[in-house]
């Protein structure tokens, strides 16, 4: 299983309506080298710039991985390595995520996360 955090940016069909987009893909994510058993969906939704959400993580046995997206607004999203003996422990990796570039972010388990929202609102 794959133990870093990933930006993955989904294929987008656009025409006179609007657009499409697969949120979740079970192939598209395994061709990603992610192979996860996702049990649980969650939407937040914040209402004002400079809202923080986070650190969150869950320890073993009840660590898990995220795929986030933000499907409304701007925020920065940030995970922190807190697996003790990791090569990278303690390091930080952050993208920004939007409505306009629909680009999700996965965090394996054993990594802290959380987000800072930049616009207006946000749906997390």
């Amino acid at each position: 299983m794959m133990d870093s955090c990933r930006v993955i940016t989904p294929r987008k069909f656009i025409d006179d309506r609007g657009f499409f987009c697969e949120t979740w893909n079970r192939l598209t994510l395994e061709a990603e080298g992610i192979d996860v058993d996702f049990v649980q969906d969650n939407l937040s939704l914040s209402l004002d710039i400079g809202t923080v959400r986070g650190l969150h993580c869950q320890m073993p046995p009840h660590a898990q991985a995220k795929l986030v997206r933000c499907s409304r607004g701007r925020l920065f999203d940030v995970a922190v390595d807190i697996r003790r003996g990791s090569p990278t422990f303690g390091q930080t990796i952050t993208t920004l995520l939007d409505d306009k570039s629909h680009m999700r972010f996965y965090v394996p388990p054993g990594f802290a996360h959380g987000y800072y929202v930049l616009s207006e609102k946000a749906i997390f």
